[in-house]
């Protein structure tokens, strides 16, 4: 007779030593078989877990025949008692360790072949192969945790959010290409040839359309595309957070937000963090980390040594700062203990990021006074500058200087790899430690040397600062200078976790006037502007409230959160780093007929 699979008890996770005694029916997948001759035992394995199974010849004969048949991912149903392993036999590195089930009756519902590769936690193969059998990868516990973890956070922000009165609105995934940022993915029309839909890079502009529609708090969790190059956190296909709020500033949306977080972080990590979370403004990241998504699990600050470098004789330091520059360096706790092989090792990776080399000294104690050794410590004589430049950096007997000297933006970068690359080799960041922060007061305009014109830092939707305003010169024709237009500060919000930019943010623009400004300022002429975003000027002139919101990545959060090293591995069905489907070998070749049904023809690249 079949087991009645659809009458299943529980998962296979669930059973207990209080649960001694019952009659149950589980069912799942043969993680291992192991006939003892007599005896045979299976480790049935679903989502909830597994639960030892056990096959008696004397007592039950068909099904340990049956049993005995058994291979690695057979699915199968089983009915019977749930009883005690007995004290020796117990498995305390299992939840269900303390029983298994003694099986009256089996019904095998699927037979499986030789899998390329075993279904065990520590899988070590190649990541294609896993993504080409990826419904094989996802049976492995770490990658159901990590799905089942994604899916916790995604249940706990829509809760939140509808709480707090958000509608849950879908926006078009067919909508307008507007080249700005990434490459769009192109869609063609069947009935339209010739023309394009894209797939959004965001909802940006429909979620400000919905914001003037009178719909004062929206959310979505949001399916985007950007057609760019792949790294470990990004996908062509990537979900996002999406919020929007009315007659708000900037502080109402952060305050949304870090309650949010609160609430996955307590749910799904069992972590309360304090609130409000901290506030660095753009200028002070950038001075004290080199970057402006720092992590601040470990105590690790940039310092302006130029002062104290001007007052040496070493050519490199007295050059960047001739030519304008400075000199800074980051403090490497108990670095003095690294080897010459170390540093040299540092010395050439920095050199692949840009810098000419890495200038070092280490702090020591030599008979009672502190002295510089090894590196450019001749260039430091005496004592007056050595308790001077100890005293700039804050640097004690046992630590290790680094230093990079030039134009403020290059010793940035550098100083920026360095604290983040020796911290993670010298372990100095501590474990399952999650530290938050906001950063704020971004510019509103970068500026691209080689163009030599301003480009948005955020978005060209992005309102400036109040108290920046009067720099735009709203109303005047001349357009403002480069300098007036770098001081400019946007009303943006970038959150950040553990270095990690989880998403930012920013008030819009919501006067006509000020958005066609902003326009003009990016090169963007009335006649392109209308093109590109001329429903959102219209709707603007119809009565804008002020508004603003966010877009938080789903995809980097559950990653951060369930520990992987990979936005692969919180996705169900990722791409590869070539932005191929291994399993599904998309992207794939199409018909003649439906290229012609298109209007389309294929041009081969040579």
């Amino acid at each position: 007779m079949a087991v009645p699979y659809e009458e299943r008890t529980c998962d296979c996770g669930a059973l207990r030593a209080a649960d001694v005694g019952k009659s149950v029916v589980l069912c799942g997948w043969v993680s291992v078989a192991r006939d003892h001759g007599g005896m045979v035992f299976v480790d049935l394995r679903d989502r909830g877990g597994i639960t030892q199974v056990k096959f008696n010849p004397d007592t039950d004969p068909k099904a340990h025949e049956v049993a005995r048949s058994l291979r690695s991912e057979d699915v199968i149903a089983v009915r019977g008692e749930v009883a005690p392993r007995g004290p020796k036999n117990v498995n305390p590195k299992m939840p269900t360790g303390e029983i298994e089930v003694n099986v009256r009756e089996i019904d095998v519902l699927g037979r499986a072949e030789t899998p390329p590769f075993e279904i065990v936690d520590d899988l070590q193969t190649n990541e294609d192969t896993r993504l080409q059998y990826r419904y094989l990868d996802l049976r492995r516990a770490p990658m159901q945790r990590a799905i089942i973890t994604r899916h916790r956070i995604t249940k706990t922000i829509r809760d939140y959010f509808d709480r707090h009165g958000f509608l849950d609105i879908e926006t078009p995934m067919l909508t307008k290409s507007t080249p700005e940022g990434a490459r769009d993915y192109l869609v063609p029309s069947r009935l339209q040839h010739g023309r394009f839909f894209a797939l959004p890079q965001s909802p940006q502009i429909f979620k400000q359309l919905l914001m003037i529609s009178g719909f004062d708090r929206y959310m979505q969790i949001a399916r985007c595309f950007r057609d760019e190059d792949l790294r470990a956190d990004r996908q062509p296909e990537f979900t996002q957070i999406d919020v929007e709020m009315a007659f708000v500033q900037r502080e109402n949306v952060m305050h949304h937000v870090e309650q949010c977080m609160a609430d996955v972080m307590r749910t799904v990590v069992g972590v309360d963090i304090p609130l409000p979370i901290p506030r660095i403004a753009y200028d002070d990241a950038m001075r004290d980390y080199g970057i402006d998504r720092p992590d601040l699990r470990y105590d690790i600050k940039i310092r302006d040594v130029s002062a104290v470098a001007a007052r040496t004789e070493f050519n490199i330091f007295r050059e960047a700062l001739a030519a304008g520059g400075c000199v800074r360096c980051i403090v490497v706790p108990k670095g003095g203990e690294m080897t010459r092989k170390e540093t040299d090792g540092l010395t050439e990776e920095i050199k692949g990021i840009g810098a000419g080399g890495l200038p070092l000294v280490k702090v020591a104690n030599e008979g009672g006074k502190t002295v510089l050794l090894t590196g450019i410590a001749k260039f430091f004589a005496g004592d007056a500058i050595i308790g001077d430049l100890l005293s700039a950096c804050g640097a004690a007997v046992g630590d290790l200087i680094l230093f990079a000297a030039g134009a403020a933006d290059d010793v940035c970068k550098h100083l920026a790899w360095l604290r983040e690359t020796v911290a993670r080799r010298r372990n100095l960041i501590p474990a399952n430690r999650y530290a938050w922060c906001w950063v704020v007061d971004f510019p509103l305009f970068g500026w691209d040397e080689e163009t030599k014109s301003v480009f948005s830092m955020h978005h060209p939707f992005t309102s400036p600062k109040d108290e920046d305003l009067p720099l735009l010169q709203l109303g005047r024709e001349e357009l403002p200078s480069r300098d007036e237009l770098l001081r400019v500060r946007a009303k943006a919000y970038d959150i950040v976790l553990n270095g990690t930019e989880l998403g930012g943010g920013s008030i819009r623009i919501h006067r006509a006037d000020v958005q066609s400004r902003v326009f003009s300022i990016l090169g963007i002429t009335p006649e392109q502007a209308k093109v590109k975003f001329g429903f959102l000027l219209q709707a603007l002139s119809y009565g804008a409230p002020p508004h603003g919101g966010i877009a938080l990545g789903l995809d980097r959060t559950a990653m951060l959160l369930s520990g992987a090293s990979s936005i692969r591995d919180v996705l169900a069905f990722p791409k590869n780093a070539r932005a191929v489907c291994p399993m599904t070998e998309a992207p794939s070749d199409v018909s003649d007929a439906q290229l012609r049904e298109l209007g389309l023809s294929i041009i081969r690249q040579k």
